[in-house]
């Protein structure tokens, strides 16, 4: 069973998101919507699970509890403003490894239309330090892998990902909110932490999802509006903690693949 974790921050496209879960997947799922401090109604479906945090805790604290109470052998983490491609649970568990976090082909959502926006898609995602201040996952264009359907990537956004929970329990345990804060960094902490153990971060191209893109208006808040040190603080933080790794050791490999 693929357990599919929701954190939730008062978002109306949670709904839709759950709605494109449910149409599209061809297995066992569970869907664990957490609604961060809040409460929402759902309709009547045994595949959805709600977890109701009676205070926010932002979005790390809500993946850890949505993850607390999932039963899959899998789990999978998707913001509240996505869709995705027919049969994507199973396609994209049929070949997993037991050392792999995984993402997909990402879209862009045109969240008004709910639909695929004419946009070129996102396969590969290249680590940098962006502007010297943080971790950055950027579009990697890489033609000479075009026809590898399950291949090494660098990064991810973190708006989806999937891996076996045995993975989680053994190398991620639990976002962590200290120094990083409650919201931010959460897809490089794990990627360094399994690249760490000897794992990989993988792009699987035979399924997708699509992501609202930036150029439409927030539908959910992030906690910044309230606080906007917490971002500069948890970027700062994931620098400190992994950068002479980055430097040192996951730039001299990926250079090496490149050649």
């Amino acid at each position: 069973m693929l357990s599919i974790i929701i954190p939730s921050y008062k978002d109306p496209l949670l709904h839709k998101t759950i709605d494109s879960l449910l149409e599209n997947a061809e297995g066992e799922i569970e869907v664990i919507a957490v609604c961060d401090g809040y409460w929402t109604t759902f309709k009547d479906d045994k595949r959805i699970k709600v977890v109701h945090l009676g205070k926010n805790r932002g979005m790390r604290g809500a993946i850890n509890a949505g993850v607390a109470v999932s039963k899959g052998e899998y789990i999978m983490r998707t913001d509240e403003h996505c869709i995705f491609g027919e049969d994507f649970d199973c396609i994209v568990t049929e070949n997993m490894e037991d050392n792999w976090i995984v993402t997909m082909k990402r879209y862009f959502l045109d969240p008004v239309k709910w639909e695929v926006m004419d946009l070129p898609h996102v396969d590969y995602e290249k680590l940098v330090i962006q502007g010297g201040i943080k971790f950055s996952g950027q579009p990697w264009n890489r033609p000479d892998r075009k026809d590898i359907m399950i291949d090494e990537t660098m990064a991810m956004q973190g708006s989806c990902w999937i891996m076996k929970r045995s993975w989680w329990d053994k190398v991620i345990g639990e976002l962590q909110t200290e120094g990083y804060g409650p919201l931010y960094q959460d897809s490089h902490e794990m990627v360094f932490k399994t690249w760490q153990a000897g794992g990989k971060l993988m792009v699987n191209k035979n399924t997708w999802f699509a992501h609202k893109h930036r150029s439409f208006a927030r539908t959910h808040n992030d906690g910044t509006i309230e606080n906007p040190a917490n971002k500069e603080a948890g970027w700062k933080y994931s620098l400190d903690t992994w950068r002479d790794y980055y430097e040192k050791e996951v730039l001299p490999k990926w250079t090496e693949k490149a050649e």
